[in-house]
């Protein structure tokens, strides 16, 4: 429309607000998964979250997040994520509570604890049983999560449905893996190998899913501040803060937030011609020499 001098358009055109999605989050009953509920819900999404710790999950929702969970626009259960049934059973709660429909898909969950137990290192042959629950639960949970939630994920068989997701924001499944899928401090092994499984997966899935309409992408957190994101940090009244030498440690002449992960999953959630990505958000630790 050409306006002519001082003249005032009598109506502006209509702003379309963004669609609601339907994400569900493991591993969010703290940390990372917890920043990303929040973040999600105060977008005006609604969030399905899984998690093993009780205590943790009921406070993140009933206590952190209570508004939403009372305008139930969030929920939750309880999930064992070596345990293939529990997964599954999880998957389908998410998606009773969705309406059937799951829109995006983040495999945060898993053991964030990167070195063996008790000092234990490499030569010690205890360690095997450890390297089964990381193998399991960083590597293979992700796996059969994605597998169960893509009935609710696939695109309509209807052609012009599946123009229109191809067109615009398809439905995605992000990983969360580490940065340690690039570097390792010593006794690592367990953790290291498992995140960077996640990057071959990443992959694989993204080819494969592809007829579906749906994306996969991986993003690779440095280290991140999340002690605050807790029941205790809560209780304590802990924040986020810079520690003295941070500018010295990262290039990003600070810390690592919760926020930055959320930041990077929100856009590869609207990025529509990305997948099969893996994005490495550390401040640029990664590509300094020490």
């Amino acid at each position: 429309m050409t306006l002519k001098g001082d003249e005032i358009p009598t109506s502006t055109p209509a702003v379309s607000s963004p669609p609601v999605k339907h994400v569900l989050i493991s591993g969010a009953a703290q940390g990372i998964g917890r920043c990303l509920t929040r973040h999600f819900l105060q977008k005006g999404h609604k969030v399905f979250i899984l998690d093993f710790n009780e205590e943790e999950i009921k406070h993140t929702v009933e206590v952190h997040l209570k508004t939403y969970f009372d305008d139930k626009k969030l929920s939750y259960t309880l999930c064992n994520l070596r345990s293939i049934p529990d997964i599954r059973r999880a998957a389908t709660e998410a998606a009773k509570f969705f309406g059937e429909r799951i829109d995006v898909l983040i495999n945060n969950g898993g053991i964030s604890s990167p070195y063996w137990k008790d000092g234990k290192a490499m030569d010690d042959f205890s360690t095997s049983d450890e390297w089964t629950a990381y193998v399991e639960t960083n590597l293979t949970a992700p796996f059969h999560l994605s597998q169960a939630c893509l009935p609710y994920m696939k695109a309509s068989k209807n052609r012009e449905l599946r123009k229109q997701q191809r067109e615009g924001s398809s439905p995605c499944i992000i990983h969360v893996s580490s940065f340690r899928m690039l570097q390792s401090d010593p006794n690592q092994e367990g953790y290291a190998s498992t995140k960077s499984g996640l990057i071959g997966l990443t992959h694989s899935m993204a080819v494969s899913l592809s007829e579906f309409a749906i994306r996969v992408n991986l993003i690779a957190p440095g280290r991140i501040r999340v002690a605050h994101e807790s029941k205790a940090g809560d209780e304590q009244g802990l924040k986020w803060s810079n520690e003295e030498d941070d500018a010295q440690k990262f290039a990003a002449n600070r810390g690592g937030m919760p926020e930055d992960i959320a930041d990077c999953a929100e856009w590869l959630i609207g990025a529509g011609f990305v997948t099969g990505q893996s994005i490495t958000v550390d401040g640029g630790a990664t590509m300094q020499k020490r």
